[in-house]
């Protein structure tokens, strides 16, 4: 039953999140639309910030384990919005709330994890320091961060996608670089 409840209170909020700012949702919205009482709500989750930290670390550990292996930058990418295109309003509220850190959090762990499990990929046989290795990772997942982040602050506009994709084709061999240079 607590799965349960705590499930409800989660899509109740993220349908909440898609209609309206994070601002203007209280507690007493999201145990009305799932049919709780308050006190079911503070069983589960402190405060909304609590419940916000639960989506996003939920999600951002779900398409973690759903990828472990990640063969391209634009693969990664992709996995890396996924969740934004689907909740595009709730990311605008939460984008656009006191909250932001937790998305930005969220974003950035993403980010490392694609080119972790990217370099980790492309470069199973190659001997490289893990200094190195993690120099590149976050100088890589920074530039992705980048780029996400981008495409957040343009409203999700629709071209945007298709930049990000190309900038992906015009620094494919940057993260192989890297790793070179690391071997000399």
């Amino acid at each position: 039953m607590a799965n349960f409840t705590q499930k409800a209170i989660k899509e109740s909020f993220i349908k909440l999140l898609n209609e309206r700012p994070l601002s203007k949702i209280s507690v007493k919205d999201i145990v009305e639309d799932c049919g709780i009482n308050r006190n079911s709500f503070y069983y589960h989750f402190q405060d909304i910030p609590a419940l916000l930290e639960t989506i996003i670390t939920e999600q951002a550990d779900e398409l973690i384990s759903n990828y472990p292996e990640i063969d391209s930058l634009e693969k990664g990418l992709e996995v890396a919005t996924q969740f934004a295109i689907q909740n595009k309003m709730a990311v605008f509220h939460i984008y656009n709330s006191v909250n932001r850190d937790m998305y930005e959090q969220y974003t950035m762990r993403l980010c490392k994890h694609v080119v972790g499990r990217y370099l980790e990929v492309a470069f199973k046989d190659e001997s490289v320091s893990k200094e190195d290795k993690d120099l590149a990772i976050r100088v890589v997942s920074c530039s992705l961060f980048g780029l996400v982040y981008d495409w957040l602050s343009s409203g999700m506009n629709e071209e945007r996608p298709a930049d990000i994709k190309r900038v992906c084709e015009l620094c494919k061999g940057i993260p192989e670089m890297i790793i070179e240079r690391s071997k000399n």
